[in-house]
């Protein structure tokens, strides 16, 4: 008799490879409800762009099919669960690990970004050193859900609030 599958592993980052999540999330914590953001911030775009140009991106498949294609400067990797997924300008990877291992092997895999959605963020969470939030201070409707980043965990770095909005970096402890 066997017992219960083990749950999967958690992922880990590549050697040589920072993972980081990046997303914008309102005060509730929501960030989105199916494929659309609650918010357009220019602010949060320019940063998005300075922030990941040059880097490949981890998303989930329903977030790929939002964005509708691959991201200028930016190598796709696309975590799904359909076999046989392919789109042009994109990876598609089965499982956390493989699509970490996949990012890290293209070119600027020194820094990989998690772009979402909310299932992405948390199978991901656990290999990430760095978070980059632009956090909204208002609530918002949607089912999507950024993943807690308890105290015990994470330290704020960096904060700036000289908009509505705060740009908020944290880092593993």
């Amino acid at each position: 008799m066997t017992g219960p599958a083990s749950p999967p592993a958690s992922p880990i980052a590549p050697a040589g490879s920072e993972v980081a999540l990046i997303a914008m999330v309102a005060a509730n914590g929501v960030i989105g409800d199916g494929a659309d953001q609650p918010w357009h911030l220019r602010e949060d775009l320019r940063r998005f762009l300075r922030l990941t140009r040059g880097h490949p991106v981890i998303m989930g498949r329903r977030t790929w099919d939002a964005i509708g294609a691959a991201l200028p400067g930016r190598p796709s990797v696309v975590l799904t669960r359909r076999a046989g997924w392919s789109a042009s300008g994109a990876t598609a990877a089965a499982d956390p690990q493989r699509a970490l291992d996949l990012a890290a092997g293209l070119p600027g895999g020194e820094q990989i970004w998690v772009l979402g959605g909310g299932e992405v963020y948390a199978a991901l969470l656990p290999a990430a050193a760095r978070v980059e939030l632009t956090e909204v201070d208002a609530p918002a409707d949607g089912a999507t859900r950024f993943p807690e980043l308890p105290a015990t965990d994470w330290r704020v770095a960096e904060r700036d609030d000289r908009w509505a909005f705060a740009f908020v970096t944290y880092r593993r402890r």
